[in-house]
């Protein structure tokens, strides 16, 4: 069974910082990419970033500059430095990954941790 294990996230004041970290647990093989993801109440869910294997980065324009995405491939890990945060990034994250259990591709999601940007 593959799992994508979050954690971090949690309440920040406007202009802190947090990070999130996720890992895929299982047997997985060619993840590409991996991201995160957010959604708030009554709206859809939309990519924040994601990032594949060669390292290329891809950033939703609302948070470029302050955002940051990196992986490992050898651990299966892909973590979100959020700086300079504002109050309209709380959302619950998801991490995502598509990856190879038997023969095609899946998407594969996170349980969700929530962020909320508060004074």
């Amino acid at each position: 069974q593959v799992q994508l294990v979050e954690s971090g996230g949690g309440l920040v004041q406007p202009g802190g910082s947090l990070r999130l970290s996720c890992a895929a647990a299982g047997s997985m093989f060619r993840i590409n990419p991996m991201g995160w993801y957010r959604q708030v109440p009554g709206k859809q869910r939309e990519l924040v970033a994601e990032v594949t294997s060669d390292g290329s980065a891809n950033y939703a324009d609302s948070v470029k500059g302050r955002f940051t995405i990196s992986r490992d491939n050898a651990k299966n890990t892909v973590s979100l430095q959020l700086n300079s945060l504002k109050p309209e990034a709380t959302a619950v994250y998801y991490c995502h990954a598509v990856g190879v259990i038997f023969s095609a591709p899946e998407h594969f999601w996170g349980q969700g941790t929530q962020v909320t940007v508060s004074s």
